[in-house]
């Protein structure tokens, strides 16, 4: 009865059940994580794109870019979200508190430290996300191509190339507005991905098109307009790989960012209390300075 009545009294300490405070968030811990995270990410990113190692781009010399070159940025993109949640989820469960209900509960108190380091990687997360959407709307509002609604294409900003080589002409009469040509010339060359490919009727529309614009003649216009075509349907097919590459990237690189940041804030927590860090990560003994032995086998 003794014993019993001495744990009781070590669970309601302070008259607050300890499975109370065993699972407290501290936000001050989680809010340093996730701000140290999206610093460093947004380092590497910018220090990505700076030499290059971009995943999508709207240069039409990006189209020659090898499928080497997209899956090493993808790669780069997995590598800096490991780093960079890493090292939020190692602030944030090196500088959590420990709770007193968990000086002789090692495995709650990783779970706790864990889930200190999971939280800083989810606001981490949302932060980026938000900002991502208010800058791709601040982008979209100041776009020249919201100006003109009925003009408007998705094709201009991905056919532009294209599109300026199917109307090229050495003359043409000033003040020409090329707006709805290019707008519909483009709705046409986008249906080139499709499974059927440009209908004749549409091949024939451009043709006409081309050649009343530039003035060439009908078989020079038609020999613009095939290549106008080809060229739209491999940078179509660039702009697919690009866009399956970026996502699977990117979700790779949450998913795997979401271990990591458990897992360094783990190694976080163990630091903070001086203790080696878990058996389940590799060198363990190399950044021991507690006060337990390290165990020889």
């Amino acid at each position: 009865m003794t014993i019993e009545a001495l744990v009781q009294e070590e669970v309601m300490e302070g008259g607050v059940p300890a499975a109370e405070g065993r699972w407290a968030i501290q936000w001050s811990s989680v809010l340093a994580g996730a701000f140290a995270a999206g610093a460093l990410s947004f380092i590497l990113v910018s220090f990505g794109v700076a030499i290059g190692l971009g995943v999508s781009s709207t240069s039409p010399t990006w189209r020659d870019a090898s499928s080497a070159l997209a899956l090493l940025s993808g790669f780069y993109l997995i590598l800096q979200a490991i780093v960079s949640f890493g090292f939020g989820g190692y602030i944030a469960g090196r500088i959590a508190r420990p709770a007193a209900a968990l000086v002789t509960i090692e495995d709650d108190g990783e779970r706790r430290d864990g889930l200190h380091g999971l939280m800083s990687w989810a606001l981490a997360v949302l932060i980026g996300a938000a900002l991502l959407t208010v800058l791709g709307a601040a982008a979209i509002e100041r776009s020249p191509m919201r100006s003109s609604a009925s003009n408007a294409t998705a094709a201009e900003p991905l056919l532009s190339y294209e599109l300026d080589k199917l109307f090229r002409a050495p003359r043409r009469p000033p003040n020409t507005d090329m707006r709805e040509a290019r707008a519909e010339a483009g709705r046409i060359l986008m249906t080139s991905s499709s499974h059927s490919g440009v209908s004749s009727d549409d091949r024939s529309y451009l043709v006409q098109q081309t050649a009343a614009f530039t003035g060439l003649a009908p078989a020079d216009s038609e020999r613009r307009v095939d290549a106008a075509i080809a060229g739209s349907q491999t940078a179509i097919n660039h702009v697919r790989r690009s866009s399956i590459i970026v996502a699977f990237s990117v979700a790779a690189a949450t998913l795997i960012g979401a271990v990591v940041a458990w897992a360094a804030a783990v190694a976080g927590g163990r630091h903070r209390d001086g203790e080696p860090l878990p058996q389940w990560m590799a060198s363990s003994n190399r950044f021991h300075r507690g006060r337990r032995p390290i165990p020889v086998p």
